[in-house]
């Protein structure tokens, strides 16, 4: 058993923050059907290089566990099709710009009207209210606007973006939360309800002690590389084979660690006795730190924390953590085998239950590649299922 074993989703979401919502919700027992626009699917399935198999590595990373169905919403057979499938579902999620799917007659309203008990989730840029509500956004939009993009890279810098996608994947994060705390609802009250999720909101979210700097000083903070704003040391450092997180949080930590390194005197020094005055002295203190750890191996320095109970941690490259011995022994990388284009290895399932795990079990799907398994469910006959493929209504393998 999984945990939302027998649920049902119709999932009109593309790109990122939507299709990663609908995987979580999926690898936890929901039957996913994926409805992609004609003639090619999810914009994502182009997104490349790499390509395996002619699908995108971005559209392979996010979509498993799910079965696509490729719909043209715009005939009035697509129309009938996904009603048939809203009538059933108990979760909808989209993640168009507010008022596109309202035009096609599937908005939040109209639905509702049809089945009450659907949960219906929206992700967009900037939410369905707010005079931003009508603009399009983008992970990398969310990112600038949010502030977090001011607050990453060095001082004499200029704005960076964060490596990975994160306002997509965090907005995609709370529509899977959203999305829970409205199915909870529905026990008690048996409707459902629209779940409204913005990238910017989710980005702004993720700013936390950040955020209270400003709204407490009305300073906003700065870039700083590495550094944290109120904890000394703790940052990245340069050993001597490569660099290496260190984070001391506490004055026990902070004794510990000139131990190690041999700052007995500086242990003692007013300018340095306190975390405020660490921060104060910072940029005399750091080339000391510099020079002690320039002289150490990563292996060394982290032995050398570790012993004194100090967290430290290298600077992995991806492909560093993605063989490392603890991923592996956490099911974070897993393999399936597609029968069209082969063995392909993907992320695991970060949330592990002790009695009802979730599972990884179908690769990313083929572009409509289950229309017919969908139809034939939904009633529709092979003549259908033919006709519907002549006429544009479907498309895909």
């Amino acid at each position: 058993m999984r945990p939302l074993d027998d649920l049902f989703v119709v999932d009109l979401s593309r790109i990122l923050s939507g299709p990663v919502c609908t995987m979580l919700l999926a690898d936890m027992g929901a039957e996913v059907i994926k409805i992609e626009p004609p003639p090619l699917g999810d914009d994502s399935r182009q997104w490349g290089p790499p390509f395996i198999g002619g699908i995108s590595t971005y559209f392979l990373s996010i979509n498993r566990n799910k079965r696509s169905v490729g719909l043209n919403l715009k005939t009035e057979d697509g129309s009938r099709v996904l009603w048939k499938l809203i009538e059933r579902a108990d979760v909808v999620i989209e993640n168009f710009r507010p008022g596109v799917l309202e035009k096609l007659g599937f908005g939040y309203h109209a639905i509702s009207k049809v089945n009450e008990r659907a949960v219906y989730c929206s992700i967009s840029g900037f939410g369905q209210t707010g005079p931003y509500s009508d603009r399009p956004g983008y992970d990398v939009i969310a990112q600038g606007e949010s502030g977090m993009m001011d607050l990453t890279g060095y001082p004499d810098g200029p704005p960076a973006k964060l490596g990975a996608s994160l306002a997509d994947v965090v907005a995609g994060l709370y529509a899977f939360q959203g999305v829970l705390l409205a199915l909870l609802a529905r026990q008690k009250t048996g409707k459902g309800q629209q779940v409204d999720i913005s990238l910017l909101d989710s980005m702004v979210s993720t700013l936390t002690y950040q955020a209270l700097i400003y709204l407490t000083t009305g300073r906003s903070p700065q870039r700083l590389g590495t550094r944290h704003p109120s904890i000394v040391p703790y940052e990245c450092f340069k050993a001597q084979d490569g660099f290496v997180n260190i984070a001391v949080t506490n004055q026990k930590q902070w004794l510990n660690f000139c131990q190690v390194l041999g700052f007995r005197e500086i242990a003692v020094d007013p300018r340095f006795e306190t975390m405020e005055a660490r921060l104060a002295n910072y940029d005399t203190l750091k080339p000391m730190i510099d020079r002690a750890l320039s002289a150490m191996t990563r292996t060394e320095v982290m032995a050398r924390m570790s012993d004194v109970g100090i967290p430290s941690g290298p600077i992995n490259t991806v492909g560093e953590i993605l063989e490392d011995p603890q991923i592996h022994a956490r099911e974070m990388v897993v393999a399936l085998t597609h029968p069209e284009y082969g063995p392909l290895r993907l992320l695991g399932i970060p949330i592990k239950l002790s009695d009802t795990p979730g599972t990884v079990e179908m690769a990313p799907p083929r572009f409509g590649e289950h229309n017919r398994e969908v139809l034939f469910k939904l009633g529709y006959s092979e003549a259908d299922v033919a006709r519907f493929a002549e006429s544009g209504v479907i498309a895909g393998s």
